[in-house]
C-alpha cells in the first residue's frame, strides 16, 4: 500500500498567530523592499539621519559633492534648459493656457525634485500628453478662450488634487496600481495621443485662427478642410521649414550620438531664428501669428485660485486624477529605464512622493502638471548629468530667463512652436514596438491597437479607458481560465514535462498527470473543475482507440498553485488532492481535507506519484478510476 511508502512527506507548515501571518502579509504587499531594514539596530541619532535621507534623497549625494560632479551636472542643466524653454511654452500653448506658463513650470518643480527625487537623471518638466489630457477634460466643460481665468484656476485645482494622488499613492504604498497600465496599453495610449496632438498642430502650421475643441481624428480633419480658403501659406512654409530642421537635427544627433547636443539645442535655435525672421520681415502682418507679450519675473502664488466648490471642482478631480495617474506612469517609467543603464535602484513610492509634492507645490505658484518626461531625461543622461543638481541648474537658467529674457519670446511665431511639438510627438509614435507585440503577442497587440483606435478615433479618454479595461480583462482572464497541461515522462528521466513543449515525452500507461498552473480562486474552480473532466474523457477515448490500459488514477501537480480559497478546496474535494505548497497545505489541514483523503495519498514529487500509482497497478486491480493523487511539492524537481 501506498502508506507503506518511506519517501519524504509533504510536509504542513507550522500554525503562526493570526496578527503574526497578518502582519508579514501586509508588509509583503506593502513593503516588498523592506525600507526599514537599514534602521535595525542603530542608534536613535542615526536613525533620525537614515530617515531624513530616506525622505530627502539630496542628502544620501550633496555631503559627497564634488567639483567635477557639478561641472557635469552644469553642462546637462543648461543642455535641458535650452530644450525646457521652447518645449515648455509650446506644451502649455497645447493645454490651452498662457506660454508662460510652461516656463513657470519648469522652475519650481525641477526644485522640489531635486530635493525629494531619487532618479539621478530624470529631468522634470511638462509633457504633451499630460497637457492634451488638460486641454480635452477641461476644454469640454470650460472655453479657455471665453472663460480664461476660470480654466486656469481649474488648471491649478487639478494639479493640485493630481499631486494628492500621487503623493498618497507613494505614502501608502500602492505603486502597484499604476502597474495596471501594461506595457501593451501604454505604447497604444502614447501612440494614439502623438497622432492626436500632430494633427491638432496643423491649425498652429496653417496658421488658423479658429478650430475645434474635440480631439478625434474625424473632427480634426473636418474642421482643417472645412476652412481650406482660410490656409495661410506664409505659415505653412515656415512651418515646413522649421519642422524639417528639427527632423534632421533629430535624424542626425541618432546616427552620431556624441553629438546629442544638436537634436537637444534645436528648438531654441527655431525659437531664435524664428523670432528674427518675424521681427525683420514683419511677416506677423502677414498672417503669421505670434507669441505675444509674456510677463516678466518668477512665478506668482496661485494657492488663492484653487476651487474646491461646486460645480466644478468635480472636474477638477477627474482631470487630477486621470493625468496624475498617465504622468505618474510616464515618470516611473522613464526613471526606471535610465537607473537600469547607470546600474543604480530608484524606489517608485519615493519617485510617486516626489512626483506629487512637486505638484501640490507647483500648483501653489502657478504651475500645472509636471512630471519626468522621457525627452527630456534623455538629453540630461545623454549630457553626462551625475545628479539631480541639473534640474537646479536647468532651474536657475529659466528663472534668469523669466526675470530678464520674456521680451525676447514676444515675437516668436506660434507656428515654430507647433512644429516644436510635432517633432517631439513623432518619437512617441513607436511602430517598432506595436510590431515587436504583434510578433510576440497577438493579444498584447489587441491592446495596444485598441488603445491606438480609441483615442484617435474617439477621445483620449476613451482611448485610456480601452486600454485599462482590455488589460484588466486579460489580468481577469489569467486569474478565470489558468492554464492546464498534461505531462509526460522523458524517457530514461524521472522527469515529467509538458506533452505540447516536449512532443518525445510519453504518456504513463494508466495514468493520467495534469498540471495546474495558477492558484485555485472562486473565480476559477468551476472552470477547473469541468476542464479536468474534460481532460479525463479526452483520456478516455484515447484509450479506448488507442487499447492501451484504462484509465485508473489521476495525479494532479500543483507545484505552481501559490494559494487557493474555499471554493477552490469545494473543488479539490470533488475532484482529488493535489500537490500543495505551503499556504496551500496550511488551508488543506485546517479544512480537514488531508485528514479525509489520507496523508499518503500526497506526493512530493510526480515521481514519486507515479512509481506508488504504478505499484498499486501491479499489486491490485481498482474498481473505478481513483481520484485522491497528490504531487509534487518540490517545485525546483517539477
Amino acid at each position: 500500500m501506498c502508506s507503506t511508502r518511506t519517501s519524504q512527506r509533504v510536509e504542513i507548515p507550522p500554525p503562526q498567530p493570526f496578527l503574526r501571518s497578518l502582519k508579514k502579509t501586509l508588509m509583503e504587499i506593502l513593503f516588498p523592499d523592506d525600507p526599514f531594514r537599514q534602521f535595525k539596530n542603530e542608534k536613535p541619532s542615526r536613525k533620525l539621519v537614515l530617515g531624513l535621507r530616506y525622505v530627502f534623497p539630496i542628502l544620501e549625494w550633496a555631503s559627497s559633492y564634488s567639483w567635477e560632479f557639478l561641472k557635469s551636472d552644469a553642462i546637462a542643466g543648461i543642455t535641458i534648459a535650452s530644450l525646457a524653454i521652447p518645449q515648455g511654452i509650446s506644451y502649455a500653448k497645447l493645454a490651452n493656457l498662457p506660454p508662460i506658463l510652461g516656463l513657470y513650470s519648469s522652475f519650481v518643480p525641477p526644485l522640489v525634485y531635486a530635493v525629494m527625487g531619487s532618479s539621478r537623471d530624470v529631468a522634470v518638466g511638462t509633457v504633451a500628453v499630460a497637457s492634451l489630457l488638460t486641454a480635452a477634460m477641461l476644454g469640454k466643460e470650460v472655453n479657455a478662450a471665453v472663460d480664461p481665468r476660470l480654466y486656469l484656476h481649474l488648471a491649478f485645482t487639478a494639479t493640485f488634487f493630481a499631486g494628492v494622488l500621487q503623493t498618497s499613492l507613494g505614502l501608502l504604498r500602492l505603486g502597484f496600481v499604476v502597474d495596471m497600465l501594461s506595457h501593451a496599453s501604454i505604447v497604444g495610449f502614447m501612440g494614439g495621443a502623438a497622432t492626436v496632438v500632430c494633427m491638432q498642430q496643423l491649425k498652429g502650421i496653417l496658421g488658423l485662427v479658429h478650430f475645434t475643441r474635440s480631439t478625434d481624428l474625424v473632427s480634426v480633419f473636418r474642421s482643417i478642410f472645412s476652412q481650406f480658403h482660410l490656409w495661410r501659406w506664409e505659415s505653412g512654409v515656415l512651418g515646413c521649414c522649421f519642422l524639417f530642421f528639427l527632423l534632421t537635427t533629430k535624424f542626425f544627433s541618432k546616427k552620431r550620438p556624441k553629438f546629442f547636443w544638436v537634436a537637444a539645442m534645436a528648438p531654441l535655435a527655431s525659437v531664435i531664428m524664428g523670432s528674427l525672421l518675424v521681427y525683420f520681415t514683419h511677416a506677423q502682418r502677414h498672417g503669421v501669428q505670434v507669441i505675444g507679450e509674456l510677463k516678466k519675473g518668477i512665478n506668482p502664488p496661485s494657492i488663492s485660485g484653487l476651487l474646491f466648490t461646486p460645480p466644478y471642482m468635480m472636474l477638477a478631480l477627474k482631470t487630477g486624477i486621470i493625468t496624475g495617474v498617465i504622468a505618474l506612469a510616464e515618470g516611473i517609467a522613464v526613471g526606471r529605464s535610465f537607473a537600469m543603464f547607470k546600474n543604480y535602484h530608484i524606489d517608485g513610492n519615493k519617485e510617486m512622493i516626489a512626483f506629487g509634492m512637486m505638484n501640490i507645490a507647483g500648483s501653489f505658484t502657478s504651475c500645472y502638471l509636471t512630471t519626468g518626461p522621457f525627452s527630456r531625461s534623455a538629453v540630461n543622461y545623454n549630457a553626462g548629468c551625475k545628479t539631480a543638481m541639473s534640474n537646479v541648474v536647468m532651474a536657475v537658467a529659466v528663472a534668469v530667463t523669466l526675470m530678464f529674457l520674456t521680451p525676447l519670446f514676444f515675437y516668436t511665431p506660434l507656428v515654430v512652436l507647433s512644429s516644436i511639438i510635432i517633432s517631439a510627438m513623432l518619437g512617441l509614435v513607436d511602430y517598432e514596438a506595436a510590431l515587436h507585440l504583434w510578433q510576440l503577442d497577438k493579444f498584447d497587440f489587441l491592446v495596444c491597437i485598441s488603445a491606438y483606435l480609441g483615442v484617435v478615433f474617439g477621445s483620449v479618454e476613451i482611448g485610456l479607458l480601452l486600454a485599462v479595461g482590455i488589460s484588466l480583462l486579460r489580468l481577469m482572464l489569467s486569474v478565470a481560465r489558468p492554464k492546464t497541461c498534461v505531462l509526460g515522462n522523458i524517457r530514461d528521466t524521472q522527469i515529467y514535462r509538458n506533452m505540447e513543449q516536449y512532443p518525445n515525452a510519453g504518456s504513463v500507461p494508466g495514468l493520467l498527470i495534469l498540471r495546474i498552473d495558477a492558484p485555485i480562486y472562486f473565480a476559477n474552480a468551476s472552470y477547473l473543475r469541468e476542464r479536468i473532466g474534460r481532460w479525463i474523457e479526452e483520456e478516455e477515448d484515447r484509450v479506448k482507440s488507442s487499447g492501451d490500459i484504462s484509465l485508473q488514477y489521476i495525479i494532479l501537480d500543483m507545484s505552481a498553485v501559490g494559494n487557493i480559497d474555499t471554493s477552490g478546496l469545494s473543488m479539490l474535494e470533488e475532484m482529488g488532492i493535489s500537490n500543495p505548497g505551503a499556504e496551500v497545505m496550511k488551508k488543506l489541514d485546517k479544512s480537514k481535507f488531508v485528514e479525509a483523503i489520507g496523508r499518503e495519498w500526497i506526493y512530493v514529487t510526480v515521481g514519486e506519484a507515479v512509481g506508488a500509482c504504478g505499484y498499486m497497478l501491479h499489486t491490485a486491480k481498482p474498481n473505478s478510476i481513483n481520484k485522491n493523487f497528490a504531487t509534487p511539492h518540490d517545485i525546483n524537481n517539477v
